[in-house]
C-alpha cells in the first residue's frame, strides 16, 4: 500500500508535459467481415456489419504503444441462406503496437494482441451460445498526419473469436469460429 502511494505521489509531482503527446484517441468506421467456420454446420454464416469503433492509444515510447480497441455489433446468423437470429457480441482488443517512422507524416505500424469477447442479447430461438470467448488479434494500419496532431487513419485486423452453439437443452450443435476481419478507416488525435 505504501509503494502503490508513492508511485502515486511520484506521477502526480511530474509536470503536466510529461505525459505531452502520448495519448491518441481514433474514431473509425469499421467493416466487420466475419470468416466463419464450423465444426458440424457447414451453411452456417455471420453477417457483415458496418459499426462505430473508438479507441485509445498510449505511447510508451515514440515507437511503442498500446491500444485498446473498443466496438460492438449485431450480426445476423444464417445456415444456407435461412436467418436463425442476431446476436451481439462486444470484442474489446488490446493491442501492443510497433510504429514505424514516428517522427515522419505518414506512420506506418503493427500490433498484437489479445481480445475478450462478449456475447450478449442472443436472439437466436431454440439455440444458445456461450457468452465469452478469449482469442488473439493482429493489426496493421497507418496514420497520416493532416494538421500538428490530427491523422487519417487506415486499418486492417485480424481478430479470432470462437463460441459454443448448443439447443436450449443443452446438446452441442457446434463450434463456431467467426473469426472476422475487420476494415477502418477514421480520424485520429494526438494529445
Amino acid at each position: 500500500m505504501k509503494k502503490t502511494l508513492l508511485a502515486l505521489a511520484l506521477i502526480a509531482a511530474l509536470p503536466a508535459s510529461a505525459f505531452a503527446d502520448n495519448w491518441m484517441m481514433r474514431v473509425r468506421a469499421i467493416d466487420i467481415a466475419p470468416d466463419v467456420k464450423s465444426s458440424s454446420l457447414p451453411g452456417v454464416d455471420v453477417s457483415d456489419e458496418w459499426v462505430p469503433e473508438i479507441d485509445f492509444t498510449y505511447f510508451v515510447t515514440p515507437n511503442i504503444g498500446l491500444e485498446l480497441i473498443l466496438a460492438t455489433a449485431r450480426h445476423e446468423v444464417t445456415l444456407n441462406g435461412t436467418s436463425l437470429g442476431k446476436l451481439n457480441h462486444l470484442p474489446p482488443t488490446l493491442l501492443l503496437q510497433y510504429h514505424f517512422n514516428p517522427t515522419s507524416k505518414i506512420k506506418p505500424y503493427v500490433g498484437a494482441g489479445l481480445n475478450y469477447t462478449r456475447f450478449y442479447n442472443v436472439d437466436l430461438p431454440g439455440f444458445k451460445v456461450d457468452s465469452n470467448s478469449v482469442g488473439g488479434a493482429l493489426q496493421a494500419g497507418v496514420d497520416i498526419a493532416i494538421t500538428k496532431n490530427g491523422y487519417i487513419n487506415l486499418d486492417v485486423k485480424k481478430i479470432w473469436i470462437d463460441t459454443t452453439v448448443k439447443t436450449d437443452a443443452g446438446v452441442k450443435v457446434t463450434d463456431l469460429d467467426i473469426n472476422p476481419v475487420v476494415w477502418g478507416i477514421g480520424y485520429g488525435f494526438r494529445f
